[in-house]
């Protein structure tokens, strides 16, 4: 299988061509709290604008500018871990949680689906995303170690916050938006969507623990068997390496206090980027102090683990290049005009699923919650009054369309990031996650039936 910017630099050379072949054109937009929003009813077509030859080699740099703040808190979020995985506190820690699951191996059964209810709080509430790549350092050697595989370990953070993002009943970064363009009240309509949450976190939750019991009984079965064999867990089986002493009980303190800082900030202080990569930047920095690491000790190991990010910076920044050459052509708005002029011709059950499908389909090329909303709903949301639906409704096939397929597709940087930390395959990923993407695509669809047919959803 070809490497991952293999992968990304083929769907760019795709979209470029798409460029010549896609009528340019574009909506007129006005400013809502900050966001370009779209106009309804007043696309119109352009002066072409085909992406060439040297939009194609300066994409790279364009997209490693435009995403130059996620590049950065990964590169930083790594330093800072190699830093704490110098002092050998969490394998320590991991160690700990181990021997208790051997001790008492009903325990073993409940952490999976305990870290992924978290996780999946996490993206209902306040819309977690970009911060799980914080946490898959820490459950890949997790779920190795318990005797699953790094799929598992990938899977227990990435799909409990993404099938939380989906299912979401206050994420300000899509509901909150959606709504208000929609001009329904911020956050209405939760006690249906908290449903929605536990129907599919339940799902999610239940697809990773019957993956992980089969590899458990066979690891030969795991996808990624042999990559698996090639990482370094010899940490593990090093009693002297995994000593619980004063010192790593401290880091273990501060890491811990760390994720909780993040949580709050994130919530109720309104921290993105900055301050949580300036958060990750202080943790390394404290951790040196407290495991008194010598300067030099502390540099190697913040530059090594930055260096183990490489990958992922580099991924980021081509998937942003990609989604850079669709909107210089002008051609996601003619796409969107296009899809979005059929959907009235049929009845509103069949629209309904239309819209959730069409969602999921512009999810591809506008990989992003807030954005994805600020570009559609201003036309789905008077589509649905035509087509005799509920703008709540039309708001719940948005984040429906928005959540469930974004952790498959190779347009996402959060996807594509996760998985190059993780060092896994794009393919691999893939055939873990067709199974379940087609059940959330049943799910989905199933979802937006009550709403039309049972009861006024408003």
């Amino acid at each position: 299988m070809p490497h991952t910017l293999i992968i990304i630099s083929v769907i760019l050379i795709l979209f470029l061509i798409l460029t010549w072949i896609i009528p340019s054109g574009q909506f007129d937009r006005h400013d809502y709290h900050g966001r370009l929003v779209v106009v309804p009813g007043t696309y119109h077509k352009v002066d072409p604008h085909p992406q060439g030859f040297m939009e194609l080699f300066t994409a790279p740099i364009k997209g490693m500018m435009s995403a130059s703040q996620i590049i950065a808190l990964v590169l930083l979020i790594g330093g800072a871990f190699g830093i704490v995985s110098k002092t050998g506190a969490i394998n320590s820690g991991l160690a700990r949680v181990l021997e208790a699951t051997r001790k008492n191996p009903k325990i073993k059964r409940f952490i999976i689906p305990i870290i992924m209810f978290l996780f999946s709080l996490g993206g209902a509430s306040f819309g977690m995303a970009e911060e799980v790549m914080v946490f898959v350092l820490i459950t890949i050697p997790l779920a190795m170690a318990m005797g699953y595989d790094s799929l598992t370990g990938i899977a227990m953070p990435f799909l409990g916050a993404a099938s939380g993002f989906a299912g979401a009943f206050s994420n300000p970064f899509t509901i909150g938006i959606a709504q208000g363009i929609s001009e329904i009240p911020i956050f209405s309509g939760w006690e249906y969507r908290i449903v929605v949450w536990l129907v599919l976190m339940t799902t999610a939750i239940i697809f990773v623990m019957l993956y992980a019991r089969r590899i458990e009984k066979n690891p030969e079965r795991s996808l990624v068997y042999e990559i698996d064999k090639k990482r370094d867990l010899t940490s593990y089986h090093s009693a002297e390496d995994l000593a619980l002493t004063l010192k790593r009980k401290l880091v273990l303190i501060i890491f811990s206090s760390s994720i909780v800082m993040l949580i709050v900030g994130v919530n109720l202080w309104d921290w993105y980027i900055n301050e949580i990569a300036g958060l990750f930047v202080f943790m390394g920095v404290l951790t040196a102090l407290v495991y008194r690491l010598n300067p030099d000790t502390a540099v190697g190991s913040f530059l090594e683990g930055a260096r183990d990010m490489m990958t992922a910076a580099f991924v980021i920044g081509l998937t942003r290049g990609m989604l850079i050459i669709a909107t210089d052509g002008k051609i996601i708005d003619t796409i969107l005009a296009g899809i979005a002029g059929t959907m009235g011709q049929f009845p509103k059950i069949i629209s309904v699923q239309m819209m959730f499908v069409f969602q999921g389909f512009m999810n591809f090329f506008v990989p992003s919650g807030s954005g994805q909303a600020a570009l559609t709903m201003p036309l789905m949301s008077p589509l649905a009054d035509l087509i005799g639906i509920t703008r709540q409704t039309a708001v719940l096939a948005f984040q429906l369309g928005d959540g469930l397929f974004t952790s498959v597709f190779p347009t996402s940087g959060v996807t594509m990031g996760i998985l190059a930390i993780g060092k896994i395959p794009y393919d691999k990923w893939v055939r873990f996650m067709l199974p379940l993407s087609l059940i959330f695509l049943i799910l989905g669809c199933l979802l937006l039936i009550p709403p039309v047919l049972l009861f006024a959803y408003h």
